[in-house]
């Protein structure tokens, strides 16, 4: 089950933050929104986008994660694009019709087969798909995680990107990088897996300025 919110009181307004505020790989699921073949080419800095939500399907496939993505009206925007698609089985790819992928019965109940209370997500469009599904997944009493740099908008709606971050964060979201999401997975130097996520974080696309 989810954790329970916690509300802390700030001049007056209550604001969730996470019961659970490091990202754990053994309690934690990705969610990949919508990376898509007719849409990923108008998404400001696209190339970079995938190959970060790549290096976070290839970390969680080494660590454990479980990894599921949504495809949005796949007949209209196309299917998921390749980098993407190669690293995921069809029944891990959920096709949805509304914005908010919680809208759909079928994919609570896939979020809730997981197992893990915090959801990390990635994909695009971060003001339109990956906004309405990660208030729908806090909505629910999951603890989400986004990638700040794993999540896009088309390039003339990068104020719109600016103000969903904005939201989310407001309604309790976290938002990090895919470095620190791989690094927080891996919890050390120590584990067994760090020279493969060493090898992906070395290969991450240099961040830009917006990506935050």
């Amino acid at each position: 089950m989810p954790p329970t919110d916690i509300l802390r009181q700030s001049d007056g307004a209550s604001t969730r933050v996470p019961a659970t505020l490091r990202i754990d790989r053994a309690t934690s699921a990705l969610l990949v929104v919508d990376i898509q073949a007719r849409l990923v080419p108008h998404i400001a800095d696209h190339a970079a986008l995938v190959d970060r939500t790549c290096a976070l399907l290839d970390a969680a496939q080494r660590l454990g994660v479980p990894y599921i993505a949504t495809e949005h009206c796949a007949a209209q925007i196309g299917p998921l694009v390749p980098p993407i698609a190669d690293r995921l089985d069809r029944d891990r790819i959920f096709a949805k019709t509304r914005f908010c992928a919680t809208d759909h019965p079928d994919f609570r109940a896939l979020l809730s087969r997981t197992a893990r209370p915090q959801i990390v997500v990635a994909g695009m469009e971060a003001h339109v798909c990956v906004m309405q599904t990660a208030l729908g997944i806090v909505g629910l009493g999951y603890d989400v995680f986004i990638v700040g740099d794993a999540v896009g908008s088309r390039a003339e709606r990068q104020s719109d990107r600016e103000l969903a971050i904005a939201r989310m964060r407001g309604a309790g979201c976290a938002i990090a990088g895919t470095e620190t999401v791989l690094f927080e997975w891996t919890g050390g130097g120590d584990d067994a897996a760090f020279g493969d996520v060493l090898k992906l974080v070395k290969a991450l696309p240099p961040a830009r300025d917006r990506d935050r």
